[in-house]
C-alpha cells in the first residue's frame, strides 16, 4: 500500500514524539513492503511565531492532498497565561477539524496489565477496564457563536447541535459497539440542557435500527463519578464534543498515564490521528517525552486502512516494550530510557516481531544498535 501521510509534529513534545512514530511506520514499510510518503507542516504555536496563523493555508492545503494526517501536540505557555490573546495555537487545531470535516473523535482507554500497579485506582477497580469514547468533534460550544459585552464583564458561549451532526456519529458508535461488547453508554445532560435532549432523543431513535446493543443513558456528573468508582463497566460511551474533551482526559489516567492512549479524528473524507495528551512544554527538548501514544496513533492509522496484521504487529511491539520495561520515566520513575530509546525497541520489535535476536536492554540505554 502508498500512503501520503502529513506530518503536523506541532508544539512541545510534539515533534519528539511524532519522531518516534515516524520510526515505527518506516519499520512497517520495511517489515511489510509498503510505500509510506511524509511532507512536514507547521501548525499551532510555532506557526505563528512563523507568520502569525495557527493553521497556515499551505499546511491545510497539504492535510487535504493527503491520505491521512498524524498529529502531534499543541499549546505554549505564553498564549495559555494570557486571557486576553486574539489568536490561539488550539484555533488551528479547532479549524483544521472544521475544514477536514472529522467529526467524530475516537478514543480508546485500555489498562495495560503489566502497568496497573500505575494507576491512581485499585487493582480490583479498574482490573478489565477496555472501553472507547465517540467524542463529536466539530459541533457544540467549543464552534458555537461567542460574545464579550463592550465593558467586558459579560461573556457568552453558545451550544448548538443540529440532527445531522448527532445523527453521523451515533451511526458510527452504534457500529463500533456491535464489534465489541453491544452495549452503549450516552453520556448527557438532559435534564438541564436542550441540546443534551435532542441528542438524547436522536441517538433513542438510532438505537432501534440496532436491537442487539444495549443502549443506557448517564448524566455527565454521574458519568465523571463512574468512570473512578468502575470504569470496567463501560464498552462505547458516546457523547458531546466538552463532555467528550473532559471524560476523555480522565479516562487516560485510569491507566496510569495520559502518555499512552491514542486517538483517531475521522470525516467521511479525511482521518487524523494523534495522541491525546498536550504539548508538555516543560518536558520538550529532554528526552523525556513518552512515545507511546503517538505509536499507538499509528496502529489506529493502520488499523483505518484495514491493515489489521501490520496493526497487531506495532502493539505487539508496545507490548513488548512495557513488559520489558523498556520505558520513560512517567512509567517507571528509575528509568533511564528516553523517548528515543523507546521508539527504537518498539520499531526494532516491529520489524522483527517474531524474535528479535536478543536486544540489549544496556545498550539501548546508551544509545547503540539493538540487535545482536
Amino acid at each position: 500500500m502508498k500512503l501520503k501521510i502529513a506530518l503536523l509534529a506541532g508544539d512541545g513534545i510534539g515533534p519528539e514524539v511524532i519522531a518516534q512514530a515516524v520510526s515505527c511506520l518506516q519499520a512497517v514499510e520495511d517489515a511489510f513492503g509498503h510505500q509510506f510518503i511524509f511532507a512536514e507542516a507547521p501548525v499551532g504555536a510555532v506557526a505563528m511565531d512563523q507568520g502569525g496563523n495557527p493553521l497556515p493555508e499551505e499546511t491545510l492545503a497539504l492535510c487535504k492532498r493527503s491520505d491521512a494526517v498524524l498529529f502531534g501536540a499543541i499549546g505554549d505557555p505564553k498564549y495559555d497565561n494570557n486571557p486576553e490573546a486574539a489568536v490561539r495555537p488550539e484555533q488551528g487545531l479547532l479549524r483544521l477539524r472544521k475544514e477536514l470535516e472529522l467529526f467524530s473523535n475516537i478514543r480508546p482507554v485500555q489498562v495495560f496489565p503489566t502497568l496497573i500497579k500505575n494507576s491512581p485506582l485499585r487493582k480490583e477497580i479498574i482490573s478489565g477496564t477496555d472501553f472507547v469514547i465517540f467524542r463529536e468533534l466539530t459541533g457544540g460550544i467549543y464552534f458555537g457563536e461567542k460574545t464579550r459585552s463592550e465593558d467586558g464583564k459579560t461573556a457568552s458561549d453558545l451550544c448548538i447541535y443540529s440532527e445531522e451532526e448527532i445523527s453521523r456519529i451515533t451511526h458510527l458508535a452504534f457500529k463500533a459497539a456491535k464489534s465489541r461488547r453491544n452495549k452503549l453508554t450516552l453520556v448527557d445532560k438532559a435534564n438541564v440542557l436542550e441540546s443534551s435532549r435532542l441528542w438524547r432523543s436522536v441517538v433513542t431513535k438510532i438505537s432501534k435500527s440496532y436491537p442487539e446493543v444495549t443502549l443506557n443513558y448517564l448524566f455527565v456528573d454521574n458519568a465523571a463519578m463512574q468512570l473512578i468508582l468502575n470504569p470496567s463497566q463501560f464498552d462505547v460511551i458516546l457523547t458531546e464534543n466538552m463532555f467528550g474533551d473532559i471524560l476523555s482526559d480522565e479516562g487516560s489516567v485510569i491507566g496510569g498515564s495520559i502518555g499512552l492512549l491514542p486517538s483517531a479524528s475521522v470525516g467521511e473524507k479525511y482521518a487524523m490521528f494523534e495522541p491525546i495528551h498536550g504539548s508538555f512544554p516543560e518536558g520538550a527538548g529532554k528526552n523525556i517525552a513518552n512515545p507511546i501514544a503517538a505509536i499507538l496513533s499509528v496502529a489506529m492509522l493502520l488499523d483505518h486502512f484495514g491493515l489489521k496484521e501490520e496493526t497487531n504487529a506495532v502493539i505487539k511491539a508496545v507490548n513488548r516494550s512495557l513488559k520489558d520495561g523498556i520505558v520513560t520515566p512517567d512509567l517507571k520513575a528509575k528509568s533511564t530510557y528516553g523517548t528515543d530509546d523507546v521508539g527504537h525497541f518498539i520499531a526494532s520489535h516491529i520489524t522483527d516481531a517474531e524474535d528479535y535476536r536478543g536486544l540489549n536492554k544496556e545498550n539501548i540505554g546508551l544509545g547503540k544498535s539493538t540487535i545482536i
